[in-house]
């Protein structure tokens, strides 16, 4: 398919844009120690397995993350840094993207976490990638490019990378945010439409996995950011980044939409909602973007935890993303700001799976 002309100064009035409302063998930046902050549950220090499962009152449960490593610091060309789309893959090596990272800079970035060092897998061409998905039909790594509208899939290793979409959907050309993929391997995206024009243009939209048939889910949203399968995958959970809402979108074995209903009503104050996550016993792990933490709910609608960065952490804005390692509980969260871009690590309630683990 066509490709849109690239447009400099426009890509940065998006990605300036992204950044204010929320959508890099190098060794990593000074301050990786892990800083051996607790989960703590009312107060007392326990283990994070033992957060996701205690009594009380779940609305006001704090599971404290620990800084594993600083990533990036703010890019003088773009004047700014934002980390997003932790994706695993199947040898557990972690792989991050920098949505604001100019030219000749890392763009995709996999993570060492237990030597704490990083290498770039990619660092060509003005893409604003915003998140990153290892499909389970080929087995490439797919990237969102919000800036062009386009969807890219490159090899674990940066190679061959390849134009899987590009243009217009309904007369109308998208700005992909995150990504999820089907058992099957066809792609749902959260189109952030009309985010920079502050108007209802979103749409959620499902693209087969060979890139020949599109369809809209569903349309006129506010700026549709995070989206994730349910942990049965009988349904889709997207966030509207300008409403704070949550919504769920039930689906048929064809992946037609049955019906869509609002879920779960934000308390974000000055935050609004980014990417999610779902876990093994259907979780949902809400990124924050204005606010360095994450708000898990259950599949019910139940405020079940916050999971936050030490106090002592400064310049640090948005905890954007996640992913929890499949089979395991160990997450990693993507956390952002004039400080620069890091990651942190806490125990999630349950268990990963595709679905909580990059998009």
């Amino acid at each position: 398919m066509r490709r849109f002309p690239m447009r400099p100064l426009a890509v940065l009035a998006t990605v300036g844009t992204l950044v204010l409302t929320g959508c890099g063998t190098e060794t990593g930046a000074p301050g990786g120690r892990a800083s051996g902050e607790q989960v703590a549950v009312d107060g007392v220090p326990v283990d994070g397995a033992s957060a996701g499962r205690a009594s009380g009152d779940r609305a006001g449960r704090i599971i404290r993350a620990q800084k594993v490593m600083q990533l990036t610091r703010t890019h003088p060309e773009t004047g700014m840094t934002l980390l997003e789309g932790p994706v695993l893959d199947e040898s557990g090596r972690l792989y991050v993207v920098d949505v604001t990272a100019p030219e000749g800079k890392p763009k995709v970035m996999r993570v060492d976490v237990r030597n704490k060092t990083f290498r770039a897998v990619s660092t060509e061409g003005r893409a604003a990638y915003t998140s990153a998905q290892f499909s389970p039909y080929d087995g490439r790594l797919y990237l969102t490019d919000f800036a062009h509208g386009e969807i890219v899939s490159m090899a674990a290793d940066g190679s061959n990378r390849r134009t899987f979409f590009s243009g217009e959907i309904g007369g109308a050309s998208m700005n992909p945010d995150d990504l999820a993929f089907d058992r099957e391997g066809h792609l749902y995206i959260s189109d952030s439409r009309g985010l920079s024009e502050g108007t209802a243009q979103g749409r959620v939209v499902r693209i087969s996995r060979d890139g020949e048939d599109v369809d809209v889910l569903a349309q006129d949203l506010a700026a549709p950011n995070g989206i994730s399968f349910d942990e049965k995958y009988q349904g889709l959970w997207f966030s509207e980044l300008t409403e704070n809402r949550i919504s769920y979108l039930r689906l048929d074995a064809r992946g037609k939409v049955t019906s869509r209903h609002t879920a779960i009503r934000v308390d974000g104050g000055i935050a609004q909602t980014d990417s999610i996550a779902v876990d093994a016993d259907g979780n949902l792990y809400q990124g924050l973007h204005g606010r360095p933490a994450m708000a898990v709910y259950s599949r019910n609608g139940e405020h079940l935890a916050t999971v936050e960065i030490p106090a002592r952490a400064t310049g640090l804005e948005s905890a954007t993303n996640v992913a929890i390692t499949p089979g395991g509980t160990k997450a990693y969260m993507t956390v952002s700001g004039p400080g620069g871009g890091f990651l942190y690590t806490f125990d999630a309630l349950a268990k990963g799976t595709r679905q909580s683990n990059g998009g």
